[in-house]
């Protein structure tokens, strides 16, 4: 069963807020974890990720900065601010009253 784009959309921001509440990574990496955790169902394009980045760089939720990297090309790392932090957890307060609220909308009384 695939996930449609539409529902997920919306909660870009705080996907990837919670892929770097466990620490810095960079693009490639979250969109992987992201397709990991949803069992290959779900991915973020490239362009929505790199947008949603200067979105949330912007707003002061996240910082980032060039790796060290030896060998291969070098990589821009992407860390979760404290001002980020607060806004996952609000950004996840949300998710669960609208949650809450649409299962209460679709499920079918008990008399029915």
């Amino acid at each position: 069963m695939s996930i449609a784009s539409d529902l997920i959309r919306g909660h870009t921001d705080t996907i990837i807020l919670a892929c770097l509440m466990g620490g810095d990574n960079y693009g490639y990496e979250i969109n992987k974890s992201i397709q990991q955790k949803t069992g290959g169902r779900y991915e973020l394009k490239e362009a929505t990720l790199y947008t949603a980045f200067r979105r949330l760089e912007q707003a002061g939720y996240i910082s980032s900065y060039w790796g060290d990297e030896q060998t291969g090309a070098r990589r821009r790392y992407y860390s979760i601010t404290d001002s980020g932090q607060g806004a996952y957890r609000t950004l996840i307060a949300e998710w669960q009253n609208a949650k809450n609220m649409i299962e209460q909308l679709i499920q079918l009384e008990e008399n029915e």
